[in-house]
């Protein structure tokens, strides 16, 4: 496993060791002693999530105030643009953002911690996205930023609009949300 820092020290970037050949490939998904050694976190994980969605719909940005959850992302099928905002006020990177493509075929992970807001976008035809999670989903303390946040300024590299759900329509300006100390 290599694990990539990004722009954002907290949030990893971590590509599989893969054995392939003529009949297909495998790769380990996840091992919690390697995580814990090449990145340094250590927390337990709590819940599998899974999902699948068509082409451009985006969903996100997604966090918890309280029961905050860090997330380990990978595309299952198809292509994503995962993104992580930084909303944590004391950070020296509060409000900035990071972007990578996973996909079913580079088999990318993005660990995203507490702390930071999440979502994605589909860019294949359909997309599955699974993710491990460090708590469990509290919809109470649930809360949404806007994607198109000016002050975030995201680059989604969308050539339309996204196709969003109502809670991801009306999410909170960045200015305005709950955010974390």
């Amino acid at each position: 496993m290599k694990v990539a820092c990004t722009e954002i020290p907290d949030v990893v970037l971590i590509e599989p060791r893969v054995f392939g050949d003529d009949r297909g490939f495998f790769f380990e998904s996840f091992n919690a002693k390697t995580f814990q050694d090449k990145t340094g976190v250590a927390t337990p994980f709590v819940q599998d999530n899974h999902s699948r969605s068509t082409k451009s719909v985006l969903r996100g940005l997604h966090y918890q105030i309280q029961q905050p959850q860090g997330k380990l992302v990978r595309a299952l099928l198809g292509m994503i643009l995962d993104v992580a905002v930084d909303i944590r006020k004391s950070s020296p990177s509060f409000g900035q953002w990071v972007a990578y493509e996973l996909s079913a075929e580079n088999k990318r992970q993005l660990w995203v911690p507490p702390g930071f807001a999440h979502g994605f976008v589909v860019l294949s035809e359909i997309a599955e996205v699974a993710y491990k999670t460090t708590d469990y989903y509290a919809p109470q303390h649930e809360r949404c930023i806007l994607w198109n946040d000016p002050d975030l300024a995201i680059d989604w590299s969308l050539s339309s609009l996204p196709i969003l759900s109502q809670k991801d329509q009306s999410g909170s300006p960045f200015k305005a949300a709950d955010l974390f100390p």
